[in-house]
């Protein structure tokens, strides 16, 4: 297929999901064929069990399937961001490979996209999902996400979403950073929407996901604030911790000249434990603002190397010139 007639596609990390994969390329088909023209592209993400002959069997009699096979297991945003850099649709949807997510619901996220969204995030809004391990940790985290990253989202944890290639396109994934791309996206100006969409139990295979990815989570979302509000000037950051430092100094430093001076009965320097904690607010002063310096150079030196810019521009109008012009 040439890529320019490629319209959607469709990608799906899997990891040990041999009983899913047939079910899971059927309704995917059953949704898009004589709709759009597609393709599904299936990231083995270093599985052990037979899922990649399963796909293997699939590609040999699908021209529509195209199969990414990693050396090891290497996590889910790493596959994502495999599909996503090896995708050719203009529209690229992510989906899970466990049934859970519900491919009929596809179709409804292209419309909304056609409507003027640059990113629809699936919101599964009656969850057949563990309450205690699952469905209360998603809770905290999404209103935490919600609150920190000020994009409003019920469900950052659904892996269900579309994206227009331009904006995927400029987002690059680490850690469990697929999640956040929402977030990272509306700093960049895109337009974010949300649509209910179907959640099904799992019935075969045995789920990926457990309490510790949220502690995950929690680590990258301090990434994704700095991302976003300090990435192109970190010494607010550094700078701004200087500043409470060197307050805390100043504040302790009255109280340890009071204690010597004008107390009764005075206390004597080597005695008070203020000045130790004087001291060490100076130095800590003193090392945050030299931190943020060193990370204003590091930025520096990162945009330029990489001659990347730090605005993202979706358009622009101007008039034409003639270039045979002459001078």
């Amino acid at each position: 297929m040439d890529k320019q007639n490629i319209e959607i596609s469709v990608v799906a990390p899997v990891y040990n999901e041999q009983e899913n994969i047939k079910p899971l390329y059927e309704q995917i088909t059953r949704s898009l064929k004589g709709k759009y023209n597609y393709e599904i592209i299936f990231v083995d993400d270093g599985s052990d069990d037979a899922s990649f002959e399963n796909l293997k069997k699939l590609y040999e009699t699908d021209k529509n399937v195209r199969v990414i096979c990693f050396r090891r297991n290497f996590g889910q945003t790493a596959a994502l961001s495999a599909g996503f850099e090896h995708s050719r649709g203009e529209i690229i949807v992510a989906i899970d490979a466990d049934l859970q997510n519900d491919p009929a619901d596809i179709p409804k996220m292209c419309d909304k996209l056609n409507e003027g969204c640059d990113i629809v995030s699936g919101w599964r809004k009656k969850r057949h999902d563990n309450a205690l391990t699952r469905l209360l940790p998603s809770k905290i985290a999404n209103w935490l996400i919600s609150k920190i990253t000020g994009v409003k989202l019920h469900d950052y944890g659904c892996t269900l979403k579309a994206y227009r290639r331009e904006v995927i396109a400029h987002t690059k994934l680490y850690g469990e950073m697929h999640r956040f791309i929402p977030a990272l996206a509306s700093w960049s100006g895109a337009k974010i929407c949300e649509i209910v969409v179907n959640h099904k139990p799992r019935v075969a295979g045995i789920p990926k996901y457990g309490l510790a990815r949220t502690l995950k989570v929690m680590l990258d979302l301090i990434t994704v604030k700095f991302l976003m509000s300090f990435s192109t000037k970190p010494i607010y950051i550094f700078g701004g911790l200087g500043f409470i430092s060197t307050l805390g100094a100043v504040v302790s430093g009255l109280v340890v000249l009071y204690q010597k001076f004008i107390a009764e009965p005075p206390l004597m320097m080597n005695r008070n434990p203020l000045l130790v904690l004087t001291a060490m607010l100076i130095t800590a002063a003193i090392q945050f603002i030299l931190m943020g310096l060193l990370a204003e150079l590091m930025v520096r030196v990162y945009h330029e190397s990489q001659n990347r810019p730090i605005y993202n521009i979706r358009e622009i109008l101007q008039a034409s010139q003639n270039s045979s012009e002459k001078k």
